[in-house]
């Protein structure tokens, strides 16, 4: 096998388990840039390509698409489950876009909390301020909730 450079040749043996000392003994390179060689290539990173994940809405709209085009849903391995169900893109009844900002719908995670009425509501404006409306509309409803909540825990 014919080596096309000194750092190839050095590379080579180093992936076969030899150490830097033998490496030297063996072909008489200088220490300093075999010691070098073998440094830059084991602390080099490795290259893998990266895969960004989907947002639970990224996996819904594929969803959506491969049941449009008549395949099978989609299956996704999720590190922690999660309670989905596809809705069509234009439905705002069940799925306006100030609901899903995020990833997750809000009511999922308030249902997921267990909150109540009034904190559940302190969620739902909160969430959705300034996506739909006046911002401060809902936040001052928000805490109007929030101020509900404290009272009764008072009495």
């Amino acid at each position: 096998m014919k080596r096309n450079s000194k750092t190839e040749q050095i590379i080579e043996m180093w992936k076969q388990g030899n150490t830097p000392a033998a490496i030297i003994r063996k072909t008489g390179m200088s220490k300093s840039y075999v010691y070098r060689i073998c440094s830059d290539y084991k602390n080099k990173p490795k290259t893998r390509a990266k895969v960004k994940p989907l947002t639970v809405d990224e996996v819904g709209l594929k969803d959506s698409l491969a049941r449009a085009r008549g395949e099978p849903p989609l299956t996704f391995k999720v590190a922690t489950p999660i309670s989905f169900t596809p809705r069509s893109l234009d439905d705002m009844v069940n799925s306006p876009p100030h609901y899903t900002t995020g990833g997750i719908e809000t009511i999922d995670f308030i249902e997921a909390k267990e909150l109540n009425y009034h904190l559940g509501n302190v969620v739902k404006y909160v969430t959705r301020s300034g996506h739909k409306g006046d911002k401060l509309k809902d936040l001052e409803k928000a805490q109007w909730y929030l101020n509900r909540e404290i009272d009764n825990l008072k009495k």
